[in-house]
């Protein structure tokens, strides 16, 4: 019974980390001739990240033609580039950011006559999904389970920062709109102020004129 128990958690800690570290920005695309497309990953300080990228040879067995090389670059939420190729087919970039916000990934093909659909495949992964765990599980030769919980103590790591920096942007948010509600509020009473003035000073001026008229 107990080693059922056992085997049983294993198996759900496993698709459970199965799941999680299946989670990445892992597509393929079309772009056609003289387009950009961009994608965009909100990523947090300090956490690692890396991109791998490949067109696809529509013609496979010869070269790469000219119309599908493309350009890439990789810039931070302040628009600092981490990573720029110019005419190239395939490509790999990783850095640790810097700040937290949305990282972007842009792809520009060249312009071209008659117009060319180019394939391109990217795997983005940042944070826990970025390490290399069967690099990590050979060099420290550890047990299985071990190595299942090392990989549950990061991803659980990463959940809490996930969360603590989602508190953080979530107070930032109630600060605005508690400001935005208190500046509706001063605007809200100055309205109402003026509209009052402006009654006060319509009621005056019939009274006045109305008294000229001799008609009071």
């Amino acid at each position: 019974m107990k080693n059922r128990m056992q085997r049983s958690n294993l198996l759900v800690t496993t698709t459970l980390l199965g799941f999680i570290f299946t989670v990445a920005n892992s597509m393929r695309f079309d772009l056609k001739s003289g387009r950009t497309k961009c994608i965009s990953d909100d990523i947090k300080s300090n956490s690692m990240t890396v991109g791998k990228y490949s067109v696809v040879n529509p013609n496979e067995g010869y070269p790469l033609p000219d119309s599908h090389k493309i350009t890439v670059r990789v810039s931070s939420p302040n628009g600092n580039g981490h990573h720029v190729e110019e005419h190239v087919d395939s490509g790999h970039f990783a850095f640790v950011a810097s700040d937290s916000g949305d990282y972007t990934t842009c792809f520009a093909t060249p312009d071209h006559k008659p117009e060319t659909v180019v394939t391109i495949e990217f795997d983005w992964k940042s944070g826990v999904a970025a390490k290399d765990w069967s690099k990590v599980a050979k060099k420290g030769q550890i047990e299985v389970m071990e190595f299942e919980l090392k990989k549950l103590y990061d991803t659980v790591t990463s959940i809490y920062d996930e969360m603590y920096y989602l508190r953080e942007r979530e107070e930032e948010m109630h600060t605005l709109n508690t400001s935005t509600n208190s500046k509706m509020a001063g605007l809200s009473f100055l309205s109402l102020l003026v509209c009052l003035s402006v009654a006060g000073l319509q009621l005056w001026h019939l009274k006045t004129y109305f008294e000229r008229k001799k008609l009071l």
